[in-house]
């Protein structure tokens, strides 16, 4: 009897030690499927809706411009509500997204839907590092790995079964719609997070990190890491059809690129989890991409899937390394929290404009190439910017 007690009381200590980065994982999946969703279905919402490619634009403008903006007025935002009734709103804005989706019957309700999506994702995106700057503060490398490993999966995921489950219900709203499940999901594990991560223990404290160049100078390292990945997704299956590749092939790069992200955002950080200094691991994120870039303009027909797999890898340890950086900056979870959403939100509208950008320059030189030189140019100067993120410049450089 004693011994299925010990047990029973083991096996419920490792469910509440693994609890919270289940529930992290969770908020996680939530952030991406209403981005990539859209994109293996825009033919068939085109053609029923009439939306022109312009508008269609839209679908991913919008949330990442409500990523960008939404961290940048959390400091004032966030002393009216608790982090909590934050995110379980944003939660229940993405759910609504989906379950809008489900019955949709114009284009303007697909933007309208696609917007109220973005502000929940924006929302959750916001909060989430300083949730786990708070609940594993001895892990942050490792469990923003974890964070960021599921973010990326839940965009592949969702492009890779949106047709599918399309395919089977016989209307394209289906396959926007049913990822309302991922939020339902998220919200039920939130409400019953372990009661000791619950409340924030420092007091709030009002920052403004508008002043401060190193702020800005981390939110343009990761605006144009994830600019990057804003130009793959844009511009990769468009690029391998040109070279004679099938729209399924081409479709399915995106998911090689996703797998890697992946394994970039899951490894980098764990790699890196023994020391604070983790500009190595930044210069071999960003020196992989590099070569993955020159690969596409040198060698683009023959080695295609190592230089798209090379890239994913490189944009996924990217994203998982500057956030955690970032929160390296800072000890205190609230300011690191506060100093994420600000990069966050100035990144992500940095993200936002690069790929309007990069469409200039093809409509300008009629290819890709100079897509790809763009890219390459904006990586080299991130190697150099790379140079200064030295621990020990922290303090001074925060100044708190």
């Amino acid at each position: 009897m004693r011994t299925d007690y010990s047990k029973s009381n083991t096996q419920s200590s490792a469910l509440s030690s693994l609890w919270p980065i289940l529930v992290i994982a969770a908020l996680a999946l939530t952030l991406r499927p209403t981005l990539t969703s859209t994109g293996p279905l825009l033919d068939e919402i085109r053609l029923s809706t009439g939306i022109g490619l312009q508008t269609a634009s839209l679908l991913v403008v919008l949330p990442m411009l409500c990523m960008g903006i939404y961290p940048l007025l959390l400091p004032w935002l966030g002393k009216r509500l608790r982090e909590s009734t934050w995110i379980i709103g944003g939660l229940i804005a993405i759910a609504l997204s989906g379950l809008w989706q489900l019955g949709l019957t114009s284009s303007e309700a697909l933007i309208f839907s696609t917007l109220l999506g973005g502000i929940g994702i924006a929302i959750v995106q916001s909060m989430a590092p300083g949730v786990v700057k708070r609940w594993y503060p001895q892990r942050v490398p490792l469990t923003m790995g974890i964070y960021s490993a599921f973010l990326m999966a839940g965009g592949g995921i969702a492009a890779t079964f949106s047709p599918s489950v399309a395919q089977h219900y016989g209307n394209w709203q289906a396959g926007l719609g049913v990822w309302l499940i991922l939020p339902v999901i998220a919200l039920l594990m939130w409400w019953f997070r372990p009661a000791k991560a619950t409340q924030i223990t420092q007091g709030s404290v009002s920052v403004n990190f508008f002043k401060n160049r190193r702020a800005w100078l981390l939110a343009s390292y990761f605006g144009l890491a994830n600019a990057g990945y804003a130009c793959m997704i844009a511009f990769l299956p468009t690029y391998a059809r040109g070279l004679g590749w099938s729209a399924q092939s081409s479709g399915e790069l995106i998911g090689i690129m996703t797998i890697f992200q992946v394994i970039g955002a899951l490894g980098a950080p764990a790699l890196s989890n023994s020391r604070i200094d983790r500009r190595s691991w930044l210069f071999f994120a960003v020196g992989i991409q590099l070569l993955g870039f020159a690969g596409l303009i040198l060698m683009p027909e023959s080695l295609l899937l190592l230089w798209t797999a090379l890239i994913g890898a490189g944009l996924g340890a990217c994203f998982s390394l500057i956030l955690t950086v970032a929160l390296d900056h800072l000890s205190l979870p609230n300011l690191a929290g506060a100093l994420t959403a600000f990069v966050q939100g100035i990144g992500f509208i940095i993200t936002a404009i690069v790929p309007y950008f990069a469409g200039a320059l093809h409509e300008w030189q009629g290819g890709f190439q100079i897509i790809w030189i763009m890219l390459i140019l904006t990586l080299i100067g991130m190697l150099v910017v790379t140079i200064r993120f030295n621990p020990d410049s922290y303090a001074a450089a925060m100044d708190y």
